[in-house]
Parts: C-alpha cells; sequence; structure tokens
C-alpha cells in the first residue's frame, strides 16, 4: 500500500537523511528542535536553538548538509517510504499528536517511528518486561508469570521481541488476552530478527498490538541498533521490570536507561539477591525490588492521565530550551 506522509514528516525524515561528508545529524537533537515552535522552519533554515554541546558539534554539520541540496535526502526518503509501505507500515513523528506520550519526555527520543499494527492510547500505561536471550527455565516462567499478573491489572506489556525472557512475555500476554507491542532491533520492512519470533510478531499483529521501529524501514540488524532499541523500549514505557539478567546483558543497560529517563526501574527478588549490579542499583535507591506484581501496579496511575502528565512535561521542558 501506498504510505500517506504530510509535506512536514517528510521534510523532517529529510533532515534525518541529511550528510555532512560521512557525518549524520544526531537524530535526538533534530527531534527536541523539531517539536520546538516553527522548529521544522528554523531546521530547514539551518538553525539549532537549542543551547547544548550536542547543538554547537551539529550546527556546522547542519548548514553543509543545507548548502549541499536536498536532492540525495530526499531521494532516501522516497525510496525507504516505498518500502514501509509495502510492508503495510505506516509512520508517526514528533511532529504528530500520536507520537506515544512517554516517548516524547525522554531526551534522547527518536525523530520518528515506522510501526505496524495499531497504535494505543492504552500504552500509556506500559511497563517493559525484559531480560537476557539465555534465559533459564526459571526465568521464562518468572516473565510469564509477570506478564499475565499485569495484563490482570490492565497494563500493556512491552518487550523487545528477542529470544528468551523478551518472547516469553510477549506470549504469556498474548495468551492472557492482553495487549503487548515490540520495539524492533531492525527495520519494519526488513525480515523480523530474530527469524524464530516472526510467527509471534504476526500473532501480536493479529491480536491487535503492534511492532514500533525507529530506524530506517530498509534496516537490518546490527551491533548498534539492539542498544538504540533499548532507548525507546525504555522510553515508550512507565518503567520497566528486569526478569534475568547478567552484567553484560542488554536488559541492564535498559534498567540504567530507564533510571536516566526518569522511569520506574524494577528488579525481582531473584535478580537483586543473585547479580550485583542489580543490589547495587537497589542500594542506591535507582531501583525497586519486586516481590509481587503490586508492587509495579500500586505505583500506576490510569492511562489518560498519564498521557495529560506527559504532555505537560513536554511543554515545560520545551519551554526551558
Amino acid at each position: 500500500m501506498d504510505l500517506d506522509v504530510t509535506a512536514d514528516q517528510h521534510d523532517l525524515l529529510t533532515l534525518c537523511a541529511l550528510r555532512a561528508g560521512d557525518a549524520t545529524l544526531d537524530w535526538s537533537l533534530l527531534a527536541r528542535s523539531a517539536q520546538r515552535p516553527e522548529g521544522l522552519a528554523a531546521l530547514l533554515d539551518g538553525q539549532l536553538r537549542e543551547d547544548s554541546r550536542a547543538a554547537t558539534k551539529n550546527r556546522p554539520l547542519l548548514q553543509q548538509a543545507l548548502a549541499a541540496g536536498l536532492d540525495d535526502a530526499r531521494a532516501r526518503v522516497d525510496k525507504e517510504l516505498a518500502e514501509a509501505g509495502k510492508a503495510g507500515a505506516r509512520l508517526v513523528t514528533v511532529l504528530d499528536e500520536d507520537y506515544p506520550a512517554n516517548l516524547r519526555v525522554i531526551g534522547n527520543l527518536p525523530p520518528f517511528l515506522f510501526y505496524r499494527g495499531q497504535l494505543d492510547q492504552r500504552d500509556a500505561r506500559s511497563i517493559a518486561v525484559v531480560g537476557t536471550r539465555q534465559a533459564s527455565e526459571d526465568g521464562l516462567k518468572r516473565a510469564a508469570r509477570m506478564a499475565r499478573e499485569l495484563v490482570e491489572h490492565d497494563v500493556v506489556i512491552a518487550s523487545g521481541l528477542a529470544r528468551g525472557i523478551d518472547a516469553a512475555a510477549h506470549q504469556a500476554t498474548l495468551t492472557a488476552g492482553g495487549r503487548t507491542f515490540a520495539v524492533m532491533g531492525t527495520g519494519i520492512a526488513a525480515p523480523v530478527y530474530p527469524a524464530e519470533n516472526r510467527p509471534l510478531a504476526k500473532a501480536i499483529l493479529a491480536s491487535g498490538g503492534a511492532l514500533l521501529s525507529q530506524f530506517w524501514p530498509t534496516s537490518g540488524p546490527a551491533r548498534y541498533t539492539f542498544p538504540r532499541r533499548n532507548v525507546v523500549t525504555s522510553g515508550t514505557t512507565l518503567g520497566s521490570v528486569v526478569i534475568e539478567a547478567s552484567s553484560t546483558s542488554g536488559a541492564k543497560m535498559q534498567a540504567r536507561l530507564a533510571a536516566e529517563h526518569g522511569k520506574l526501574v524494577f528488579l525481582i527478588k531473584s535478580l537483586t539477591d543473585t547479580q550485583p549490579w542489580a543490589k547495587k542499583m537497589l542500594d542506591e535507591h535507582r531501583a525497586i525490588q519486586v516481590t509481587a506484581s503490586s508492587d509495579i501496579t500500586d505505583r500506576l496511575g490510569r492511562a489518560a492521565d498519564i498521557e495529560r502528565a506527559a504532555r505537560q512535561r513536554q511543554q515545560l521542558a520545551l519551554a526551558g530550551l
């Protein structure tokens, strides 16, 4: 199908596709700047009004790239949009009302998301259930039980569609009749990775859930894409609950990111009892120990209230830029 995009959406994507020599622009800086009043017009004029180290570094790059012309960048965008359309995907950007409310309030937000399935206002009341790919049987059971109990309290479950804990959380949510969305480490038009979870991805879509990607639609898996995926998995949710993760796990990184984002960080007791990094986060009061799902649900509000608060926080943040 054809992917309908507005002129402003196309301009934002074009800015993301610009290059100054071998350098690309800081996408999070573009996302923050585009949300300001007349922000997109200022960017297209080579202006970065943010007072930050990132802006100082990117300002000459933006001006150099704009001076070289937009033709190549626009052609790249058109190609990617065509592939997204073939995959049945849609686009939401920071310029749009339906951009996820929780994601707007983090500093390193992506300027756009391509998605398949449906976005939903209920996603404002979501928790990421994450953990290692090399999960133990106990870990898989804990992930499934946690997802199931959260669903009973109308919590939307997010995860990263990886094997192990992620897949167990998604599947348990589907089995319980809940809503889940997956944040992908690949482009929305690329084959689902890992291949073993392609049936799971189809089941998420069939249930009314969603697959989200912050990358160009044709992007394949790469070493850098999965840490970036963790940023969005944290950002789109109210908090992350880590089920099982070693000191080198991406889930440990997500716990750190969630704390940096000002999100809730939940670590189940079996993790804090066995992993020094988890105990340290607990001791430093950067995480909450979980012995029952009520330790999470008691701290969550209603989706509509959460979305309204997120919008207010975003407006205050932009006013202070």
